[in-house]
């Protein structure tokens, strides 16, 4: 345990924007940030993540966040479905967007040689959402600059650029890739199958020390200490894992952002189904957890326009009383209704505002709601990040699933559990920090009429070509 850790400087690189956020374990809390858009650059073979200018922001970041706020340690986190490909000390190859659209041909011959469900817990996704799919594309495109480079899962790129140490980590490896056998802890066969396994660096734990931040970098930080720098995580395995060193018993985490990621932890066994989007992503202690996932962010923006504004009861009430209903899928191809197109069930420019964004916040919490179910959730419900803030989505979820609902609304719930790292595996659980919004919400009404717009919003959705809905919970009220 690094015990004289206080102050982590936390990289996390989102699909939509990048932050430096300093982090307080001893307080909880974020004490400073800075934040940009994560750019997709076109300029090339495929659209790819502008690293550049994403290295540019990290390095000043860092100099000018530690000018007030020391920094002790350095962590990082990154969202999923992306893998680095390096050569000497820079990248072989763009990273590339995952939500670049292969050709029809790369991806039927990757599609023949992909794993069974039953081996990787892996569901096949559109574009380069399996990062195994990527892996393959570029071999094929590029086999002169695959041939000669080595392998990085995402977060280790970063930790890599900041200390100089490569390794691979298994929250990353195991979130929807291909690449990993969860149930046995090991590669895939479409791994060995491709002889891409000496490719990989080393396996390391998120927990492990990789090295110090390199001396050029420390020369733009106040102090001499050397500052470690930790392997890092999967962004939305960051956001679960203060509370799998906090809790006990079953518990749900939906880490909100550009997705919405659903943990169900202890719940009850069931058999994932490969066509609504459910999986088994792999916690930062290398177990299989069930999940299930969809485009929240992406979907409410949709919905609910450019200007979304707060959400409120009144206006739930009165999306509720007129029957208007945003039905999914807003982000085609990923989540339980990948197959459908969204449509309103009138014309959304005839809504106010108020009235848009209250039927999107309650189509994502009905999308939530049909998430828990299909992995077997049970338990508190934790919601971290943006969607935290939203009461309209934290009440009705509460209702239509009849538990209490827990908001962490801070800047983001990847940071707190990547700079946890910084404690070490067994480190003491972090107090509780969590807002029950049950109780914040105890002097408001339930929403009214919420239990029968939830039947008359799924039996829709049931009735225009998507899969049967899961049975679900009854705590709603009329």
């Amino acid at each position: 345990m690094e015990s004289h850790i206080h102050n982590v400087a936390v990289v996390d690189i989102g699909k939509t924007n990048a932050k430096v956020v300093v982090y307080d374990l001893d307080r909880q809390c974020e004490v400073a940030a800075q934040t940009t858009p994560n750019r997709v650059s076109n300029d090339g073979a495929y659209p790819h993540f502008d690293t550049d200018g994403l290295w540019d922001f990290v390095l000043t970041s860092l100099a000018e966040l530690s000018r007030d706020h020391p920094v002790d340690a350095i962590s990082v986190t990154t969202h999923g479905a992306s893998i680095t490909l390096v050569e000497g000390d820079d990248l072989a190859l763009p990273v590339m967007d995952y939500e670049f659209p292969l050709d029809p041909r790369t991806l039927a011959d990757y599609r023949a040689i992909r794993p069974d469900f039953a081996e990787s817990q892996s569901p096949a996704l559109p574009g380069g959402l399996n990062v195994g799919a990527q892996l393959f594309y570029l071999e094929r495109h590029f086999p002169q600059e695959f041939a000669a480079s080595g392998i990085l899962t995402y977060p280790q790129f970063w930790a890599w650029k900041l200390c100089g140490v490569e390794a691979c980590e298994v929250t990353q490896l195991g979130a929807h890739t291909d690449l990993w056998c969860p149930s046995e802890r090991r590669f895939s066969s479409l791994v060995d199958g491709q002889g891409w396994g000496e490719k990989f660096a080393p396996l390391r734990s998120a927990f492990d020390r990789l090295g110090d931040l390199k001396s050029e970098i420390r020369a733009a930080m106040p102090g001499q200490d050397p500052i470690p720098v930790f392997c890092g995580i999967h962004d939305s395995n960051a956001s679960l894992l203060p509370h799998l060193v906090g809790r006990q018993g079953a518990f749900t985490v939906v880490s909100t952002g550009t997705w919405a990621i659903v943990f169900a932890v202890g719940g009850r066994a069931m058999e994932l189904d490969e066509t609504r989007d459910t999986l088994a992503n792999v916690d930062a202690f290398a177990r299989p957890v069930p999940s299930a996932r969809f485009m929240a962010g992406r979907e409410f923006a949709a919905m609910a326009g450019d200007a979304p504004g707060e959400a409120d009861h009144a206006s739930a009430e009165a999306v509720i009383a007129k029957g208007i209903m945003a039905l999914p899928s807003f982000a085609r191809g990923t989540g339980p209704f990948a197959e459908r197109e969204g449509e309103w069930t009138v014309d959304p420019e005839d809504l106010s505002q108020a009235e848009r964004t209250a039927a999107a916040s309650l189509a994502t919490a009905l999308t939530t709601s049909v998430c828990l179910e299909l992995v077997g959730a049970e338990g508190p419900i934790i919601v971290e990040g943006p969607f935290g803030r939203n009461a309209v989505y934290c009440d009705a979820l509460a209702e239509l699933s009849g538990r209490s609902v827990e908001a962490k609304t801070g800047l983001s719930g990847t940071s707190a559990g990547a700079a946890l790292l910084a404690r070490g595996q067994n480190a003491p659980p972090p107090s509780g920090a969590a807002v029950p919004a049950a109780a914040e919400a105890s002097a408001r009404p339930p929403i009214r009429g919420l239990a029968a717009y939830a039947d008359t919003w799924r039996r829709r959705v049931a009735e225009r070509g998507q899969a049967e809905m899961p049975e679900p919970s009854r705590g709603a009220s009329g």
